[in-house]
């Protein structure tokens, strides 16, 4: 039987950030724009950093971000040889079962997995840093299936280990394993049997966002060669856009924001904004609006706020209009990092162990408070997470668990 008889298109699949404050279900929150929707935080913290709730060790090495939900926050780690999938309380900080996933996977900037747990319902979908994707029960960690990307689509390992968090979408899972005719492939995520395979292009670091632009419902994805919109239907390619690609590491999530599409690389390259219009014969097509030196995301995603992104270049963070691409400031800020937002304050995070709170205004960098949190020999480059009122730090092995609410009295 064909697989898509099934498993039609969907409508654009919407998350909602709004249908639960305390839940950052997948990578970069519920929409991956990098948005938490809590409300109640503290809009100055105390001069050493808001009070620590509690910090877990056992966590092993690697760069895997957070996924919360029910009381439970879900992440990747690496020790003894292997790679788990792994669940604690988040009331205490006790791990609460953990899965392997996949062989080592060992390399000279940081051993581990890479990628973030999703979460579906009872089930989580990971990926290994050496490629393997596991879908397991949420409560129990049990493995309901697994499969070997690399393997199953003849692709290879990339320089730094394959750091994709799986998308969700419907009775989907989309992965970009990177292999000949299978560079973007959705399978079912009851069993990962192959819905449709797409194109033949390596896998970059970064991870597809879904979206109805033009009236199509489609896929985003920065690969090894540039940014590419696929049909969420079939996998068809409907535009590519090459010019944001360096030959080393594409990272950044694009961003999507109506029509346009925002993608960004560093290596001496650059961003660029995409305007997704019909071409006449049922598909799509992107046009340019800019092209632009001054938004170098590296390894971590900018965020949009009322038209203006808030993100690193390079080392510097920096505020640039979206529409336009004006440059309206730039602060060396915490240092090279990560930042994230909630009630219209950046959440910052560099990687030599500082986090920030500042204003997202146009105006100016107008930092709030700072503390350290971290000695580690290697960068902190794991995105913290805002999840029920508390923020989430990972260095390497270690949890942190912060309380970041206005206290009641």
């Amino acid at each position: 039987m064909d697989r898509r008889a099934f498993l039609k298109p969907l409508p654009l699949v919407l998350f909602s950030a709004a249908a639960d404050a305390a839940s950052w279900s997948q990578w970069r929150g519920p929409a991956r724009d990098g948005k938490s929707a809590e409300t109640g935080l503290l809009k100055r913290w105390p001069a050493n950093g808001p009070e620590l709730v509690w910090a877990a060790d056992g966590l092993g090495a690697g760069y895997s971000s957070f996924s919360v939900e029910g009381g439970k926050l879900y992440t990747q780690g690496q020790r003894d040889g292997r790679q788990f999938l792994m669940a604690f309380d988040t009331s205490s900080g006790a791990k609460l079962w953990e899965t392997e996933n996949g062989k080592r996977y060992l390399d000279g900037r940081g051993d581990g997995p890479r990628g973030t747990p999703t979460i579906d319902g009872d089930s989580l979908y990971a990926i290994s840093g050496s490629g393997n994707l596991i879908c397991a029960a949420a409560e129990t960690g049990k493995t309901n299936w697994q499969i070997d990307l690399l393997g199953q689509f003849g692709a290879r390992n990339i320089s730094w280990g394959i750091s994709e968090s799986p998308l969700i979408d419907g009775a989907r899972v989309i992965a970009t394993p990177g292999g000949r005719d299978a560079g973007v492939v959705a399978l079912n995520k009851l069993d990962g049997g192959v819905v449709w395979k797409s194109e033949s292009q390596r896998a970059g670091y970064s991870s597809a966002v879904s979206a109805v632009m033009a009236g199509v419902h489609q896929y985003v994805l920065l690969t090894a060669s540039g940014g590419v919109g696929v049909r969420a239907a079939d996998g068809k390619l409907l535009w590519r856009y090459a010019k944001v690609a360096n030959g080393t590491a594409n990272v950044a999530t694009p961003i999507v924001s109506g029509d346009k599409v925002f993608l960004s690389s560093d290596y001496g390259t650059g961003c660029a904004l995409l305007q997704i219009s019909p071409n006449g014969t049922g598909g799509v097509q992107a046009e340019e609006v800019y092209f632009s030196r001054e938004m170098r995301n590296h390894y971590s995603t900018s965020v949009l706020l009322d038209g203006k992104l808030y993100g690193y270049s390079s080392r510097i963070l920096t505020c640039m209009d979206f529409t336009t691409g004006e440059v309206l400031w730039r602060d060396r800020s915490v240092g090279k990092g990560q930042v994230i937002t909630a009630e219209g304050l950046l959440y910052l995070q560099g990687e030599d162990g500082i986090a920030g709170l500042a204003e997202a205004t146009p105006t100016g960098y107008r930092e709030i408070s700072r503390f350290k949190f971290s000695n580690a020999d290697l960068p902190t480059w794991t995105l913290p997470v805002i999840a029920d009122g508390r923020l989430y730090i990972r260095d390497q092995d270690r949890l942190n668990c912060y309380d970041i609410r206005v206290q009641q009295s």
